[in-house]
């Protein structure tokens, strides 16, 4: 690759929004959806519970599992776009409990601004962490676009029995997170000051498989990703879907280093702010202030997986609940 190429253009400069924090707004996006469901006898999760891929039944018993994630630039190193995008994509496959079997790329490019040579090294980014999960990309679809995107479509399997899903949360169960917070934060001081932060690249690159794997031998069947509508948003959906409230300990919440700070000198997405809107009229807050509120509203790419249920290694930060009066609830 032309190194000047790479250092003359900050990916993250050419996009309004970065990452998964430039999705469109959760409560937007469940009215735009609203009413589109269509039942069929072999779909085992669609539209209705918010989940991160949908399952249909193949056979007696296997179940196919289909997602397909891509966005603009969350840093401006071409490969390690490709490779965040990549990891970001497959986890939604992971967090269904099932393995990826094949990915194709979907790029959006702006031909005529940025170099071939920065499109060529995300689609090796992105083969390189596909390599890593054991998934052939086999193609893929392009677009001239204004402005740099890039992502995967996934396909997985899974045994249909062991599906992790939204829904299927029960009080008592333990809540655990298997990557720290902070990302987004992070990120956005990366957009607006160029700075590098090792430890948010090695978080969002690092696959979700282990967890996933550990999740479901531990006969675990309820979780999701945590990504761009934050650990509050993800588990809000998640509580409401199983018709249950959840608990979460402030304290126990591990978030990557400098993220804190980051808050402390402002940077936070506008996408952490609309998810705090979204989920504050379902949510008790009153134990926490608005900062502490932010960084668990915190705008995700590529996080780790919330379970219901206990993961080795991961902290355990809450639990679910009978439905309550609140949905989430912050202590």
């Amino acid at each position: 690759m032309d190194l000047e190429a790479a250092t003359t253009h900050r990916l993250t400069q050419y996009a309004h929004g970065g990452g998964c924090a430039c999705k469109i707004p959760p409560g937007e996006l469940e009215a735009m959806v609203s009413g589109l469901a269509e039942p069929h006898p072999g779909l085992l999760v669609g539209l209705d519970g918010g989940d991160d891929a949908a399952a249909v039944r193949v056979g007696a018993d296997g179940a196919v599992l289909s997602t397909a994630d891509f966005f603009t630039p969350v840093v401006d190193d071409p490969y390690d776009w490709g490779r965040i995008a990549a990891a970001n994509a497959l986890s939604d496959i992971y967090a269904m409990g099932g393995r990826p079997v094949l990915a194709i790329n979907l790029l959006c490019w702006p031909r005529e601004v940025l170099p071939v040579e920065l499109a060529r090294e995300v689609l090796r980014g992105g083969a390189d962490v596909a390599r890593a999960a054991d998934c052939p990309v086999a193609g893929g679809h392009s677009v001239d676009d204004p402005e740099p995107k890039y992502g995967m479509a996934v396909t997985g399997l899974c045994d249909p029995d062991a599906l992790l899903r939204n829904d299927a949360g029960r009080p008592g169960l333990p809540l655990s997170l298997t990557k720290p917070l902070g990302i987004g934060v992070l990120n956005t001081r990366h957009k607006a000051t160029g700075d590098v932060f090792p430890q948010a690249v090695e978080a969002m690159t690092g696959l979700n498989a282990k967890a996933a794997a550990d999740a479901v031998a531990a006969g675990v069947r309820c979780a999701t990703d945590v990504t761009g509508f934050g650990l509050l948003g993800h588990l809000f959906k998640l509580a409401r879907a199983s018709g249950v409230s959840a608990v979460v300990d402030s304290a126990a919440v591990p978030y990557l280093p400098g993220a804190r700070e980051a808050l402390r000198d402002g940077y936070v997405s506008g996408g952490t702010r609309r998810n705090l809107d979204w989920v504050r009229p379902h949510t008790d807050l009153s134990a926490i202030d608005e900062d502490e509120a932010l960084l668990l509203a915190d705008a995700q790419t590529s996080g780790g997986l919330l379970v219901a249920g206990e993961v080795p290694g991961a902290p355990v930060v809450g639990e679910l609940v009978p439905r309550g009066e609140h949905v989430v609830t912050i202590r």
